[in-house]
């Protein structure tokens, strides 16, 4: 991966740091970053005021305006990350919780809010029908989020109404169990994209679920000179559409793709455990197989992530589903005879369909770990 997305680092005088001679590393090969420990270093020392303010801002303003961008240093010197609350619905005997617009963690609960209405837990995990009501689900969950989520403290997100069971159920009428609907459009609710995920769980039933990104691959390329780190490219998910609540604009956050997750037993509120799939618009399609995994199928964390996967890879209705290898040959041809337009991704092509790590928490307390095949992750104790 990191070979293929060196054409990013060229764009960037400051790139080469991330690479050894101009070249990625091969296997084996030690790759050394000393620029990036002085700005660990820096941050250690004197916290955030010495990442958003000083040399280090001032080499992103200058990196970002060689390249044409507008970003200036005033900008990181007045930016404020903020605490937001996070919206959850109740999927079988858990509550699934998620981050809130302007993250696409709504896209995972509308699907499963769908998708509890049918009986999964009485078909085969990896069959026809199964994966059908599953893409079905997340095409009309795709539609909602690209014409809802968009920067709360700009324009008015409906998650109350798109949550709501009225709203889910006219959806889930509009799906066929037997054809494909491509052309799925947003609803109505209201009446009149690199990462790495991770999380920890403790034996008093406290747990972290964390995933932070550059976005696509190396964010846009451009490293500020000296610092050893590449910028990221979230501005990506803007729309250019001014009419759209996703519209570009200033102090305004973009559509975002990463959501770690946490699940929480619905009788009495203990956590059940924290979760997350990295990778882009895979997130919450990810979300929604491992859930289902685990509370239909009743499957642990390591065999939930194990199974085969779907994706609509551009988080549209309207995609192509891909399959992972590993899908049988039978329901590839069933899911075609249903109007799916079907491609089956093997070998390197499999990291689209993301990584993930889950830890469930027992009633008795013990912690069961699971980490993503796909990746380099484990599942340990201290």
């Amino acid at each position: 991966l990191w070979k293929l997305a060196r054409f990013q680092l060229d764009a960037s005088p400051g790139g080469r740091a991330l690479t050894c001679d101009g070249r990625a590393p091969a296997a084996g090969e030690r790759f050394r970053n000393p620029e990036l420990a002085r700005t660990l270093r820096a941050v250690a020392s004197g916290g955030k005021r010495a990442f958003y303010e000083g040399e280090i801002a001032n080499a992103i303003a200058r990196v970002v305006q060689e390249h044409g961008g507008a970003l200036a240093a005033s900008d990181l010197a007045e930016h404020e990350s903020t605490f937001e609350a996070p919206i959850s619905l109740v999927y079988r005997d858990l509550r699934v919780w998620e981050c809130a617009p302007n993250g696409q963690g709504l896209a995972a609960l509308l699907a499963l809010g769908i998708l509890r209405g049918f009986e999964l837990a009485q078909q085969d995990p990896i069959g026809t029908d199964r994966f059908h009501l599953c893409i079905e689900a997340m095409r009309l969950a795709f539609a909602d989020a690209r014409a809802f989520v968009a920067d709360p403290a700009h324009t008015k997100v409906p998650v109350d109404e798109l949550l709501s069971e009225p709203y889910l159920a006219a959806r889930r009428a509009l799906l066929d169990p037997r054809r494909a609907r491509p052309q799925a459009t947003a609803g109505r609710p209201l009446a009149g994209s690199d990462t790495v995920y991770l999380c920890t769980a403790d034996a008093a039933g406290n747990a972290c679920s964390f995933i932070n990104s550059n976005y696509q691959f190396f964010g846009t390329g451009l490293v500020p000179e000296g610092f050893g780190f590449p910028l990221q490219n979230r501005g990506a998910g803007f729309s250019l559409d001014p009419r759209h609540p996703n519209a570009v604009a200033p102090r305004k956050r973009p559509y975002h793709t990463i959501i770690p997750g946490m699940l929480t037993r619905e009788d009495g509120g203990a956590l059940f455990g924290p979760f997350g799939v990295m990778g882009g618009f895979m997130q919450p399609q990810g979300h929604l197989q491992v859930v289902v995994a685990m509370a239909d199928d009743g499957e642990d964390p390591q065999a939930a992530l194990d199974r085969p996967r779907f994706q609509l890879p551009a988080g549209t209705a309207a995609d192509a589903v891909q399959l992972e290898d590993g899908v049988p040959e039978d329901v590839q041809r069933a899911l075609r005879e249903r109007g799916h337009d079907v491609q089956v991704l093997g070998g390197i092509g499999r990291v689209a369909f993301g990584r993930g790590q889950i830890i469930r928490r027992e009633r008795d307390g013990t912690l069961w770990g699971g980490s993503d095949p796909r990746a380099d992750g484990c599942a340990m104790t201290p």
